[in-house]
Parts: C-alpha cells; structure tokens; sequence
C-alpha cells in the first residue's frame, strides 16, 4: 500500500533526516477525532458503503444490503426456484449486497475483512467446513445409489460406529479424506477406506440414551436446543389459527389425559398453579405447511405439542404429545389429530409412543436448525456487522468492542448460501420441512423474533422459565432450578455484561455524548430501519439516549455472536451424531391416521421397520451427519471470549484492566460449571449415563469437545 502525503516544516528546520510515521490503536468518539484524521475518517466510511450500484468483485471492502434472492437457481431447474426472503410478503434480516443479477450464477460475494484467515482456511482445508457444505452430498451419492432407501434394522444403524461404511475405491478426486479426515479411516492390510462414525459423547456413556424419555426432557433444558420449552400458562390449551382454515381451535390434550400421567404428585390445576407444566409448542407454526410438505415425496408433517411434568426432582416427565393434521379442501379429509402418552402396559401404546416422540424429534430438529441456530444466531447478525462496517469508523470504541464478535460470521453465512440453506442445499434435502424450510425461518421471523427478546434475561422471563426477583442471583428467579442453560448462561450474560458496562461508561461518561454521536445513532437507526427494515416499525425497538441503553444493546449483540451461538452449535454432534436420538426429518405418516388393514398389520407385526421408515434415509443420515461433526468443531485460530484481547483494549489502562476482570469471570465461570456437573442433586446434568453440560464452558482445546465459547459466530 502506498500513501502520498504533504508535509509543511518551518523554513529553517534543517535538512529532514527521517519521517517517523505511528499507527496507533487509540480509539476516538466523532466529536473527539484530532483534526488531521476527521476528513480520513469520513472519507474511509464512504468508501465502505459504497453507492449501491454495480456487481461486486473478490477484494472489495463494500458493504451494502440486499434481500435474500440467491438461494434459489431456476436457471438449472425451474423447481429450484424459491421465493426472495426479506420484504413484506416472507419477512428476514438483510445480507451483504453482491449486485449480480438475481438468477445468474457467480462468486458470492464477502469483503475482504470479513474473509477467512489464512490460518482458518489452512484448518478448513483439513476439517473442511467449506469443503463439506460443497462436496458431502456428491459424495453420499458415491455411496448410495436410492436416495430413499432407509436402514433395515436398528443394528445397520449402529454398525457406522461399529464396523462403518465401505467407500468407493479411491481415486485422485476422492472427496470423503479431505471432507471429513476424523470419520475416515483405512482398513488394515488393505487399500479400503471405510467411513465410520466417531460414537458422539451422549451415546458413549448411554447406548441407549435415545430411547429414554428422561434424555426427551433432559434434552430440552441441556441439550442442543434448549431455548423452545417455555411454561404453559393457560388451559386448556387453544390453537389462535383461523378455525375456518385450521379445523377446531381446541387441543385434544384433556385434563383427564394429563392428571393420568402425574397422578401421584398433584392434580392439573395444582400443576398450573406451582407452574409444573412445561411444552414444546409447534403447532400453530408447522400447521400452515402441512398441506404443502406433504405433496412433496418422502416426507409428512404435522402440527404438535409436547407437554412436559416438572417432578420433585427437579427433572421433566413427558405427559402427551399431540400431533395434528389439518383439513384438506384437496381430498375432502377433515381435521385429524390424536394426543400420544407414555405406555405402562402395552406394547402397542408404547411403540405409537416411539413413533409420536419421532415426530416431534424431527420438528424440534428442523426448527433448531432453521431458527435457534440460522436465523437467530448467523442470518440477524449479518445486518449488525454491516451497520457497524458503514456507520462506525475503525477508530470508534464501539466498533472495536463489538470487531471480535463479527469474525468470519459474514464469511460462514456466504457459505450456507452457497450449500446449506440453498434450494436442493443440505437443508432442503435432509430437514424438514425440506423445500419450504427458510419460508419456515421468515414466518418465526415475522411472527416471533424482537431483538429485545434476544437478551437472555427477557428471553427466560417470556418463555415463562424465569420471573424479575431483585433477591434472587441474576435478578431473576429460574422456573426450574436445574435448567442448565438458562443457569450457566445467566453467569455468562452478567459477566459479559459488566464487561460491556465498564467498556461504554470509560468513553461515555454522560449521556449527551450518546445523543451527540452522529455515528453512533445513524448505526442504531440502520440496523433498525434497513438492516432489519422488515421490522422497523416495530414500537419493541429499544431507544438509544444513554450509556445504559447502549449497553444492553450491545450486550444483547455480543451475547448473541458468541454465547448463544455455542449453546445451539457446538453440541450438535454430541446430540444429533446418533441421529435416532434427533431425526433431522419424520418420513412417513402415524400408523393410527387413516390407516388400512393392510398397513396396521404390518405395524402390528413389525413396528421396528414402521420407526426405520419413518426415520432419514440412509442417504439423509451420512449427509447430517457428516454436516454436524464439521459444524461442532473448533478450529486451531479459535478466540474464546474473554481469553483473547484485542491491541486497542491493551492500550489502554483502564479498558485493559477492565478486560482482565472480564477474564477472571469466564474462568471463575469454568470452576462453578465443573462444579455444578458434579453436584448429583442437579440431575439435568450429572447422574449415570447423563453427559455434563458444558457448552457455555468459555474455553476450548481444537476439535470436536462439546464446550467452548467464542467471540463470533464463526462456524
């Protein structure tokens, strides 16, 4: 890079001997630029926006913002056509802007800055994150000729641990070594590669850990996708769907059903009261798919309820689950639903049971996927760091406390276009509700998201799994004690939050240097009004006129980037690595809808084949698979939050002394979870079989460990 520059020196200074030239990494608030940098900085800030116009090329620094319409390709295939996501009719977040033409293929696009590490890309070329998302479908295809074909015992499932899957004979373009080295290895005395599966941690302490419906509860407070179970506050329970469209509003979960299955501890109207009863509720989300997933081959879906009993122990007993189909104006079919309970005594009960807790597996599965951890944690980030690169100089405090939460973020989310998320992407392909799966995002995305709510606190206190306690540590008091997530993320957020306190209050002593800061506030109105300009008009925006106000909304953003995303992400494997434990999909119908003699038979006779044909394919399971042991892997240049400080925060005493409290906390925060896990009264997390909680563990070791925090959304 070369500079030109003026130099004015009185005219008896002398011959110049040198020119001594300082980057320095002190950070300045607008109003506190010195003069010779204040046209640089504006002039630096314009350039990074751009002016909307013209197609992006590899190594611009351009940030703009545009709609979701590169996921679809009918170009190649008219039925890969999908609707544009962001705008009135399918609500989203914004992304970086690559100008080129909706339907034409080419690079996507990702400024320079944001573009993996030399050190990154080295490590990817080994784990492949970007190798996998391109390459693993074609190379299931290798190994499977039908697509379709599911596995023919429960016992075949289990020999990709044991024994593994043959692979094709090598060849120059063999892609399985370099996707996925750690589930590869080479047979001895023999040239063969085989592809077998590391046994996830879940299963290593439990075999048979999926079948138990503790591990159904447990997973919902400490597992992969902790944050859907949410309190029922009213009974009966009610559909708000339009009765017209939907069929009877009315659940068909009774207070009869439920007080058979606590009977014993208390009546449902003492369970109401002392705030027993929890539910995964994804009834009146799924519901409007319905009709449209189940036109599409290989796949069904229904609307559900799981219900949930908190128990002396602290634990959740599943009560019912209810799984409805909507009328169909097609074929004439009215409403049908039926409610599904743990069986005592009969064998038929108990094998509906399995099937039933299949369903909601796959649901609770395709929902984490597309909204706990896309869209809430890598798609609502994007238009974060845009406004940040845009509307906040390089100089600006605020831009370099929240730089180490963007890493690599926009980078990673280029890539889920490219493969994940795409039509016919490993999404679409593997996850119900396949096709209609990112419709299903922007509908959560309409209907749900506010990014007050996306503050754990509000979000605990809405989900009805907290209440306010100015007593209680955190000033919230926890619905249920042992909830692991909620009570190791509590410390996490507070600690995270101090830290963001002790940052904004050093340069923003006064609340009229907040109002004054024409950078600062044109960044919020972005974010608000183009970032997320689907919701602008939202009265749920938080203000943004004192030094509290900016840091409970950047708090929220940083807890987001780096907390939030490791409890959704980094346990994927561990949890969804023996896939009948979370089906990424439900192939096929109940056996009690509709059914004809015929197929009730053969229910009858062989109800293990009815669960291996409802559950992924052969096919679906390797790709998932494969997917989520990339996805829960650290990589070698990892920065953890809280252990890594950034040059600008050194500089500066206060700010480093600061970040070294910070630090404290997260270590302080390792010792009291190694504790917890080994409390046995905390038996969501500790006891025979259970796998500790560690996710929200701040540190890691590289690879596959089921802990560790990083700054940024960064896989």
């Amino acid at each position: 890079v070369k500079y030109a520059t003026e130099l004015e020196v009185p005219g008896d200074f002398g011959e110049v001997g040198a020119v001594i030239v300082e980057n320095t990494e002190q950070s300045y608030l607008p109003s506190e630029t010195p003069d010779g940098l204040t046209r640089y900085r504006a002039e630096e800030l314009s350039l990074l926006r751009g002016n909307g116009e013209g197609e992006r090329q590899q190594g611009n620094r351009i940030y703009d913002y545009d709609v979701y319409n590169d996921l679809g390709n009918p170009d190649s295939n008219p039925d890969l056509a999908r609707p544009v996501l962001g705008g009135k009719e399918h609500p989203y977040p914004r992304r970086v802007r690559a100008g080129r033409p909706r339907t034409e293929s080419g690079t996507f696009y990702v400024p320079r800055d944001e573009e993996f590490s030399q050190v990154k890309q080295s490590a990817f070329s080994a784990s492949t994150t970007s190798a996998v998302l391109r390459a693993v479908v074609p190379a299931a295809e290798t190994i499977f000729i039908d697509r379709n074909l599911g596995f023919p015992h429960l016992t075949a499932v289990d020999s990709m641990y044991d024994q593994g899957i043959n692979l094709p004979p090598r060849t120059a373009d063999s892609p399985w070594t370099d996707i996925v080295p750690r589930l590869v290895r080479t047979v001895v005395d023999s040239a063969d590669d085989i592809l077998q599966f590391v046994v996830p941690d879940s299963m290593k302490r439990d075999r048979f850990f999926w079948l138990k419906d503790e591990q159904f509860g447990r997973q919902t407070l400490a597992g992969v996708n902790p944050c859907s179970i949410e309190l029922v506050k009213e009974w009966p329970l009610m559909s708000k769907l339009d009765p017209e469209i939907y069929g009877p509003p009315e659940s068909a979960i009774t207070t009869n059903i439920v007080e058979q299955q606590i009977r014993g501890f208390m009546t449902l109207g003492q369970a109401m009261k002392q705030k027993k009863l929890f539910m995964l509720d994804y009834h009146d989300l799924l519901l409007p798919f319905v009709g449209l997933v189940r036109q599409l081959e290989g796949t069904t879906l229904y609307g559900s309820r799981a219900l949930f009993f908190l128990t002396p122990v602290g634990t959740l007993k599943p009560v019912a689950i209810e799984l409805v189909r909507p009328p169909s104006k097609e074929d004439g079919k009215p409403q049908w639903k039926q409610v599904f309970t743990p069986a005592n005594c009969s064998a038929t009960e108990e094998w509906l049971w399995k099937l039933a807790k299949a369903h909601v597996l796959a649901h609770d599965s395709g929902y984490h996927e597309l909204v706990s951890h896309f869209l809430r944690t890598h798609a609502c980030l994007e238009p974060y760091i845009i406004a940040t690169n845009r509307q906040l100089s390089a100089m600006h405090p605020i831009h370099r406390l929240l730089h180490p939460h963007f890493r690599y973020t926009m980078e990673i989310n280029s890539l889920a276009r490219q493969a994940l998320i795409n039509a016919d992407g490993i999404i679409e392909l593997a996850f119900s509700p396949l096709k209609y799966s990112m419709q299903l995002g922007s509908a959560v995305y309409d209907q749900r998201w506010r990014f007050d709510y996306e503050a754990l606190p509000k979000d605990l206190i809405r989900r009805g799994m907290a209440v306010e306690d100015p007593s209680a540590p955190h000033g919230l008091k926890l619905t249920i004690e042992d909830y692991p997530y909620a009570s190791d993320g509590l410390i996490l957020w507070d600690g995270l939050h101090q830290w963001v306190a002790d940052y904004v209050s050093h340069y923003y002593p006064d609340p009229s240097l907040i109002t004054s800061d024409a950078e600062l506030q044109s960044w919020w109105t972005e974010i608000r009004t183009v970032g997320h300009g689907d919701k602008k008009d939202e009265p749920w925006w938080p203000s943004l006129a004192t030094p509290s106000d900016l840091i409970e909304i950047v708090t929220t953003i940083a807890w987001t980037a780096s907390a939030q995303h490791a409890a959704v992400n980094f346990g994927q494997y561990a949890y969804g690595g023996y896939f009948p434990n979370r089906p990424s999909i439900a192939r096929t119908n109940m056996p009690t809808e509709d059914p004809t003699d015929e197929a009730w038979k053969q229910f009858i006779d062989t109800p293990e084949k009815a669960l291996l044909e409802m559950f992924p394919s052969q096919f679906q399971a390797v790709v998932v698979m494969a997917i989520l042991d990339v996805l829960s892997n650290h990589s070698v240049d990892e920065e953890y939050i809280g252990q890594v400080m950034e040059p600008a925060w050194g500089d500066d005493a206060v700010i480093r002394a600061a970040f070294e409290r910070f630090n404290g906390r997260m270590k302080a925060l390792e010792v009291v979870i190694d504790g917890r896990n080994a409390n046995e009264k905390l038996r969501n997390r500790n006891g025979a079989g259970v796998l500790p909680y560690e996710l929200l563990k701040p540190f890691s070791e590289p690879g596959v460990t089921g802990k560790g925090v990083p700054y940024s959304t960064s896989i």
